[in-house]
């Protein structure tokens, strides 16, 4: 249901359109059990049970879209956020990594816009809506969301990133297209060259709103925010499945009595995966891991902790005849988007690549994420094996640990209350 078609930076609207396990080895398994986060936060009042799409209200035009990409009754996230969402309120939403998160956000905020649309239809040519995402990828993504359910609309949008040329983007943002999905480095390169007015903005959205604090785009975000309407004028929505508490005191500063949803126990990974562990010496790890890559089938995505040993990985895995591509930030725009494109299309194996498409990264059917050493966090983790198992899917995460490692990992399961077995 992702568009294979690559973004020019210009608005836009266009349609969208298991595999066996090898043999058991010998391994441990590692459970790790969910911990809450937000103990102290009161819940809000919501029902998440699933529902019909047709009986949430939507407007006609929108209800289309969501046809048209298949979907008939909503997640429990989507249960739970919509109708709040619906009403105005500001929501801090928590839940598993392939849930339907950016569903719940987009079509509340569609169906907003449409309503107003149809209301005073010269009400246009200024944007409306703001979407901060961390990376890249993730803004391709929600944008992508946003493009398959309004085809049937006359809404624009603009996903707007580093590592492209601005002039298309510039050009969007000065013309007032409805909906900006941005990165907010390059959306402050935007604001400093006099490209921007969010002074009429009534929506504000962080997704991943955790991964901006710990790639230090907090104080970006701040001084973004405080050139938006006040809080008390619009609605803003935080998404992310990992929140911790301090995370939660920081994001009190864009909310205005938001509605905290938090959907199973958030913090940790999807039931739906299975978490393995492998020990492997460190030079052993590239050799083992071409065996287990050559009788196990795909797709799977493999994380690396550094840029060039991802790029290093990727060839020295099409020397043993894999067919592999790497992913990081020091590759251009397009080779990116190729990797990412071929692997979804089958065109690679395995895709290898930093903790850039730890989120945002939603590919059908990847069965397997190989942690190729330990994280080094319990945030970290939880992202990368989300790229597996995710909505009604399952998969299996893998972690390769050489003896130096033991440590760290001993670490990251006392993070979760975890236990080896086997």
């Amino acid at each position: 249901m992702d568009s294979h078609t690559a973004h020019s930076g210009r608005p836009h609207r266009r349609r969208r359109g298991g595999a066996r396990r090898p043999a058991a080895t010998t391994r441990a398994h590692f459970q790790a059990p969910h911990r809450p986060q937000g103990a102290n936060r009161p819940q809000a009042d919501y029902d998440p049970a699933p529902v019909p799409f047709t009986s949430l209200g939507l407007e006609p035009s929108l209800l289309e879209g969501i046809a048209v990409r298949g979907f008939e009754q909503t997640t429990p996230i989507q249960s739970a956020v919509i109708p709040i969402a619906l009403r105005g309120d500001d929501v801090i939403g928590c839940a598993d990594t392939g849930t339907g998160k950016t569903v719940a956000f987009v079509l509340p905020i569609l169906h907003r816009i449409l309503r107003a649309r149809a209301d005073n239809p010269d009400d246009k040519g200024f944007t409306r809506v703001l979407i901060l995402a961390p990376t890249r990828e993730l803004c391709v993504q929600i944008e992508d969301d946003v493009q398959g359910f309004t085809y049937h609309t006359d809404l624009t949008s603009i996903a707007v990133y580093g590592g492209v040329e601005m002039g298309g983007q510039e050009r969007a943002l000065k013309s007032g297209v409805d909906i900006v999905v941005a990165t907010p480095g390059r959306l402050m390169d935007h604001q400093r060259n006099g490209a921007v007015d969010f002074s009429r903005v009534d929506t504000f959205v962080l997704d991943e709103a955790d991964r901006m604090m710990d790639m230090g785009f907090w104080p970006d975000v701040r001084r973004i925010a405080q050139t938006l309407p006040p809080p008390e004028k619009r609605q803003t929505l935080l998404f992310s499945a990992t929140i911790p508490d301090d995370v939660l005191r920081m994001l009190d500063e864009v909310v205005r009595d938001a509605q905290y949803v938090q959907i199973g126990s958030a913090g940790g990974p999807a039931r739906s995966i299975t978490h393995e562990v492998e020990n492997v010496p460190a030079a052993q790890k590239t050799e083992w891991l071409a065996r287990f890559l050559r009788r196990t089938q795909g797709p799977i995505l493999v994380f690396m902790r550094t840029k060039s040993g991802a790029e290093r990985l990727a060839r020295k895995l099409q020397t043993y005849g894999i067919r592999a591509a790497a992913l990081h930030a020091d590759r251009t725009q397009q080779q990116r988007t190729a990797a990412v494109e071929g692997f979804r299309g089958g065109q690679y194996h395995v895709l290898v690549a930093t903790d850039v498409a730890a989120r945002g990264l939603d590919i059908d059917g990847i069965t397997h994420v190989v942690n190729f050493e330990v994280p080094s966090s319990r945030e970290t983790y939880v992202h990368r094996v989300g790229r597996t198992g995710r909505a009604a899917a399952t998969g299996t995460a893998l972690t390769l640990v050489a003896p130096e490692e033991l440590r760290a990992l001993e670490a990251l399961q006392r993070s979760f209350g975890p236990e080896l077995q086997g």
